[in-house]
């Protein structure tokens, strides 16, 4: 899944260019093709989709020249998860009923690649004998208030797996009081939005729990792989409910379990997400650009193109990044406020800035 707009990455992450295209980390690669390297160990190139909003086509394109045209679903409107993976299911129907599927987010940071591959494997085992949703949960290291969470149930019939349980529940962003008594309680796990099914038992979720939604696209078959396919997409997409998988099918069905694990994964969703796994001075400032010039600046990100020559004094904790001539400065605690204010931006000065 490609399709996101990144905007809490604001400026550095744009409308045109958003985060899963950029080489936030600095490694060479982009945090997509990161995503591809890592399920092409998984599965042959021909097996991997790509769904992303149809104005990414060039780029994904140009990032990934690996995949043939046909590997790239090109979504016309923004309708949230459920509809991009019923999308999927139905063009993965007519090359494989009896396919075997990970969904995966294209813009996560994942530290224990030879782990997370195991897990994968061992979880693709499981949804092969098992009608079963699995979804990946984290061990998580501290009270996190960006991330959902999931509490597992007991493991009473899954014995032969004691890293697979059933689920119990789902929490969204939670307070960090809340937070704090999910990570003392040890029962549970940070939601990684990855996740892991038959094709026979998401369809079947989406018959049971969405079946608007899996009616609209099951029209196509047929279709699905031939010159009809967009404009069929581009009707049942703008007719379609814009809502996520996780709220349509994960949190009612009750055949959802959880692969508790811990491969050093990380929802770079904010600046100060992406800090823990930056280089920091010995002031704990993340810093990118060759002309700065602090002075008494602490634990801070400060990204600047190499042609600014930027003099800060005083500050700590705070976010400033300048791109294409848009700058932020922002305190960190308050990042997640960094979306409504593109929204505002984008309302009360223009879509350009965006």
């Amino acid at each position: 899944m490609a399709g996101g707009t990144g905007t809490r990455f604001w400026p550095l992450s744009t409308k045109s260019k958003p985060k899963q295209f950029l080489d936030i980390l600095g490694t060479g690669r982009t945090l997509l093709q990161q995503t591809f390297d890592r399920l092409i160990q998984v599965c042959p190139v021909e097996n991997v989709f790509i769904v992303s909003n149809e104005i990414y086509k060039d780029i994904i394109s140009e990032q990934l020249p690996e995949l043939e045209d046909h590997q790239i679903l090109l979504e016309p409107a923004k309708k949230n998860t459920a509809p991009c993976i019923a999308y999927a299911n139905y063009k993965i129907e007519q090359i494989n009923p009896d396919a075997n599927i990970v969904v995966s987010p294209s813009d996560h940071l994942i530290q224990k690649e030879e782990e997370f591959i195991r897990v994968i494997n061992e979880g693709l085992e499981f949804t092969e004998k098992k009608e079963a949703l699995l979804t990946l949960g984290i061990k998580p290291h501290r009270p996190e208030t960006g991330y959902g969470y999931i509490q597992r149930n007991n493991n009473e019939e899954l014995a032969q797996n004691e890293n697979i349980f059933k689920v119990k529940t789902f929490t969204e962003k939670p307070d960090y009081e809340l937070a704090r008594k999910f990570f003392e309680s040890g029962e549970y796990y940070w939601n990684s939005g990855i996740f892991l099914w038959s094709l026979k038992a998401i369809m079947n979720a989406f018959n049971k729990y969405l079946p608007e939604i899996d009616q609209l696209f099951s029209q196509g078959r047929g279709i699905y792989h031939t010159d009809e396919e967009q404009d069929f997409i581009s009707k049942v997409y703008f007719e379609s409910t814009a809502i996520s998988i996780d709220y349509g099918i994960m949190e009612k069905s009750e055949n959802v379990y959880v692969y508790t694990s811990d491969f050093g994964w990380a929802d770079l969703g904010t600046w100060g997400s992406l800090q823990e796994f930056l280089d920091t001075d010995d002031k704990g400032n993340s810093v990118s650009g060759d002309n700065l010039m602090l002075y008494d600046v602490e634990d801070s990100i400060i990204n600047f193109p190499s042609d600014k020559l930027v003099v800060i004094k005083g500050l700590k904790d705070y976010i400033v990044v300048e791109s294409d001539n848009k700058l932020i400065i922002y305190n960190k605690k308050d990042e997640q406020e960094i979306k409504e204010v593109v929204e505002e931006i984008k309302k009360n000065k223009g879509e350009e800035y965006i």
